[in-house]
């Protein structure tokens, strides 16, 4: 059962805002500025509260050390909202290593969904825990960096936060 109390945290990052969402128990999403809060719509009835709570203070220990260069990964407790295809994208993206890129087209083949390029791309549009789950790691078969919810100038800074240069 969903919560009816979220919590949101607006925090200022290396980056840029930052927009934290969580529940009681889970981090339920992570999004720049003017981003879509879509995930919101899975949850019949909420209470925003503007405050932060453990779980948001954690993500944003582990994200000011992501920012540093301490950490690789996040070990976060995560709640996601989103269709079972959305989740098998997520999860893909979940397992692209720091520091390392794919494209769109071997995110799709990696699910056993050659076809579904476009359908890759959109459900990573739709991640709602950006770097968290690095969907700025895929980038283009052609090399180029793609699109990027928060937009190209804020992947680019995530890829050479972490080494890639494009």
């Amino acid at each position: 059962m969903k919560s009816n109390q979220i919590y949101l945290m607006k925090w200022l990052s290396p980056i840029g805002n930052l927009y934290l969402y969580a529940d009681e128990m889970n981090l339920l999403s992570l999004l720049f500025e003017g981003d879509s809060v879509d995930f919101l719509r899975h949850y019949k009835t909420y209470t925003l509260i503007h405050e932060t709570n453990p779980v948001i203070e954690l993500a944003i220990a582990q994200l000011q050390q992501y920012f540093t260069g301490d950490r690789k990964d996040f070990d976060l407790p995560i709640l996601l909202s989103g269709t079972d295809f959305q989740k098998k994208v997520w999860a893909e993206l979940a397992r692209i290593p720091f520091g390392k890129t794919i494209s769109y087209g071997e995110q799709a083949k990696n699910i056993k969904a050659e076809k579904a390029v476009r359908a890759v791309g959109t459900a990573n549009s739709k991640n709602p825990l950006a770097i968290i789950i690095p969907c700025h790691r895929v980038i283009s078969a052609t090399g180029k960096i793609g699109g990027y919810a928060g937009g190209i100038a804020m992947k680019t800074k995530l890829l050479a936060l972490e080494g890639i240069k494009i």
